[in-house]
């Protein structure tokens, strides 16, 4: 646990960098995901015992799906079913050694039908899990996040369960993918790019934002508690 009271409640971290870091080591690209997994599970760790009670991680965007080479694509989705499984299978698993209710938000019926029902199997064996939350934002984009929760509000709209002067921020949010959890007090990304990507437009207007240039698999635990040392310095105003 961090010594001062104002450790953030909601995390969002950009998992930025694991291709250029294989790069560096003259791997394929695509190996730097692997790496990258290791190191998620790693990070869920310090955050749970640092008290972080909610953590989103933005793994695999809806650009993504469409740029990526397909062989890429195929290492990434055989590693996400492969974690699956191994939460899944493994009792001393991170995920259940603190409790963590896990939840894949994103357009996931794009992704692999064989992936899609192990990702409903983790979500099914942690969801009475209430000590941390773990958002893994895959097939995401924010922007589209928005247009699927106005879609149900339209919806909704037609069949007479909804006026239009009852729509306000607090409806919107209950119709967004992290439904029912607080919006993220700090993103952090890594690998050197000062952007947030289509990362959590709505929820994150008043984020502190933290940019390193470490990418993904090269963060450390001593990085990470410098995160958290670095948001409790800031005064947050909330457009005061």
């Amino acid at each position: 646990m961090f010594m001062n009271s104002r450790v953030p409640l909601h995390i969002g971290v950009i998992l930025d960098g694991n291709r250029r870091f294989a790069k560096q080591l003259l791997q394929k690209p695509w190996m730097g995901h692997k790496w990258g997994l290791q190191k998620a599970r790693e990070v869920l760790e310090w955050a749970c015992e640092g008290g972080i009670k909610y953590l989103t991680a933005y793994v695999l965007s809806l650009e993504n799906l469409k740029t990526r080479p397909k062989r890429e694509l195929e290492f990434i989705f055989n590693h996400l079913e492969k974690e699956a499984q191994n939460i899944l299978n493994e009792k001393d698993h991170v995920i259940h050694r603190f409790k963590v209710n896990v939840r894949f938000i994103g357009r996931t019926h794009l992704l692999p039908s064989r992936l899609q029902r192990k990702l409903m199997d983790v979500e099914r064996a942690t969801k009475n899990y209430k000590k941390h939350f773990l958002n893994v934002a895959v097939a995401y984009g924010g922007q589209q996040e928005i247009v699927d929760a106005v879609r149900k509000l339209m919806l909704k709209s037609m069949k007479g369960l909804l006026k239009p002067h009852q729509l306000d921020e607090a409806l919107l949010k209950k119709h967004l993918y992290t439904d029912g959890q607080p919006y993220p007090d700090m993103i952090v990304r890594t690998g050197g790019d000062i952007r947030l990507s289509n990362f959590l437009p709505f929820q994150s207007v008043y984020s502190e934002l933290l940019f390193t240039e470490k990418k993904w698999p090269e963060i450390t635990k001593e990085d990470f508690n410098g995160f958290i040392k670095e948001f409790q310095s800031r005064k947050r105003k909330f457009g005061r």
